[in-house]
């Protein structure tokens, strides 16, 4: 009877049903233990739930592997994918800051400065060229800002969380290995009990025989009887004990396995789907920020675009002739033909003693001539033609009208502050300021020196050009009276003009013109206008409006 309870217990723990169904690695290897390592299918919760797994037929106490160095791999690659692209990245921002620090540099060598580029940039070629180079360097500034942006919003960003995945990974390895050396050391146990237990039962059931042959033989004697049936039971209540030892560490080591197949694999397993998936998402994120960047810059960079092909459709060829002839045009009249001086005939007879052998000063003919001769440059500027003259005083006036009002505005102010502190005298001595209002003064009474000196010679400049159309008009009015036909209605004309001052002839206007200086009159870009005035050479003629305003425009404004 005792025998077959202990040999009950040598039974294997589960019985394989009919339909082979086995739920780990282990199951596997119980029911062929001949099997290599490799990928099986098991089924942890029932038929319904196959499952592909690796499993280590091995080593011992191994075969919970389960797909773990795949996952490991797995994992590990996403990881490094994170890296390679913050490395991507990272290189395509520093190619974005070269790139814009080499355009800026550009930006830099071809803007202007100084006052003979500031001259040149009133014409639109040239204000369209510098145009084109501003908007490069503001277009320089959107690359640097993708740069920035894309370092801060992904490389910085991504790295920090690669950090935290990283840590994240590693303590989860960490727990399952752990969990695996505690399911190794809780086999191990078992093994130690199944080894101990099987080797207490054998020593139990020859104890046991030999005490069954020892009482059967009639020679022996009853205390050797009583001697072995003792030692039998001994060895039977050890047995029964590394049994139940057995049964326990068994019982511990299912319960364990199954906890670390069911519960903490499955787990840990499932943590790093999950960091992997949030992996993933950010990393997708990622991906789309890296467009997402410049989408946000687009817009700028289009209206940089647009600025420059706007410098591109604002140059004006004609307007740039018509401001480079308003700047430079002379105002001299134009030469006077040659006379013909007929030597075969002698000397011809003069009006005068004066004029007898008074020689004949020909004036420039042409004025683009490769001899320059530069003259001294003359305080009140009479060295440069009438026109040119006439602009550099008015420059020259409203700039010392601007200083002088300066100086007047800082005299009142030291006047106000020395009130009060005569007012207020702990504020501050009133005679600490008499070198700064002596000293205002004395530039006040310079610059209206000045003033008044260029105002002159401007008023000299005028007159002068007075003098030279009335000149012209009595050459014409001589030549016109050389006619004889023509003086018939000539007494007529002089009284008709006493009274009502008929127009020469119609224009229209090309372009719009403010006139803001006196004399002037402003016009608007296709008006009909009355000419009453032709141009005398110096670039202005008098036109008449249809609501009666009356005054000088550029001649090269309109047409005829």
């Amino acid at each position: 009877m005792k025998v077959f309870l202990l040999l009950s217990l040598l039974a294997p723990v589960a019985v394989l049903s009919q339909v082979y169904l086995p739920q780990n690695c282990d199951d596997i290897y119980q029911y062929d233990n001949t099997k290599p390592s490799g990928v099986y299918t098991i089924y942890p919760g029932g038929p319904t739930t196959p499952l592909h797994v690796y499993c280590d037929m091995n080593t011992d106490g191994g075969r919970w592997t389960d797909q773990y160095d795949g996952i490991d791999k797995h994992t590990q690659s996403g990881l490094d994918l994170v890296d390679r692209y913050v490395k991507f990245v990272r290189e395509r921002t520093e190619i974005e800051q070269n790139y814009a620090k080499q355009l800026r540099n550009l930006s830099k060598k071809y803007l202007k400065r100084g006052s003979k580029e500031e001259q040149e940039c009133g014409f639109t070629n040239h204000q369209s060229f510098q145009d084109i180079v501003n908007e490069l360097n503001d277009y320089a500034g959107q690359r640097e800002l993708i740069a920035e942006n894309m370092m801060t919003g992904i490389c910085v960003e991504l790295t920090k969380y690669l950090q935290d995945l990283k840590q994240e990974r590693k303590t989860y390895l960490a727990d399952a290995k752990k969990a695996q050396q505690n399911l190794e050391i809780s086999f191990k146990q078992l093994e130690n009990t199944k080894r101990r237990f099987a080797k207490e039962w054998g020593e139990a059931e020859k104890a046991t025989q030999q005490a069954e042959k020892i009482e059967n033989d009639t020679n022996a004697m009853k205390a050797d009887v009583e001697k072995v049936k003792q030692h039998a039971h001994v060895k039977t209540h050890t047995a029964e004990e590394c049994r139940n030892d057995y049964a326990a560490q068994l019982q511990k080591y299912n319960k364990e396995q199954n906890t670390f197949y069911y519960t903490e694999i499955p787990q840990l397993f499932n943590k790093l789907q999950d960091m992997d998936e949030r992996r993933i998402r950010c990393l997708a994120e990622g991906y789309s920020q890296f467009a997402e960047v410049e989408k946000k810059v687009l817009p700028i960079i289009t209206k940089c675009l647009d600025g420059i092909s706007m410098a591109g459709r604002n140059t004006n060829g004609k307007q740039d002739s018509l401001r480079f002839i308003e700047q430079h045009k002379s105002g001299f009249e134009r030469p006077a033909e040659v006379d013909f001086e007929d030597y075969s005939q002698g000397i011809k007879p003069a009006s005068s003693d004066a004029n007898l052998n008074q020689p004949k000063i020909r004036t420039k003919l042409w004025p683009f001539s490769h001899k320059k001769t530069k003259s001294p440059a003359a305080e009140d500027f009479s060295h440069l033609p009438p026109e040119q003259r006439k602009k550099r005083l008015q420059s020259k006036i409203d700039d010392i009208t601007k200083e002088l009002q300066k100086e007047l505005d800082q005299s009142e102010a030291l006047e106000k502050m020395r009130g009060v502190y005569e007012r207020n005298p702990q504020m501050g001595d009133p005679a600490s300021l008499e070198p700064q209002i002596t000293q205002t003064s004395q530039n006040v009474g310079r610059l209206r020196g000045q003033l008044t000196k260029y105002e002159s010679w401007l008023a000299e400049a005028f007159r002068g050009d007075d003098s030279t159309n009335t000149a012209v008009n009595n050459n014409q009015h001589c030549s016109m009276s050389a006619d004889p036909s023509q003086n018939i209605y000539s007494e007529f004309d002089e009284d008709f003009d006493e009274d009502v001052e008929t127009p020469i002839g119609k224009a229209t206007a090309l372009y719009t013109f403010q006139g803001s200086s006196q004399g002037t009159v402003s016009i608007t870009e296709g008006e009909q206008l009355s000419v009453m005035e032709n141009d005398k050479g110096d670039g202005w003629m008098r036109v008449l409006r249809a609501n009666g305003d009356e005054g000088y425009i550029p001649s090269s404004y309109v047409k005829f």
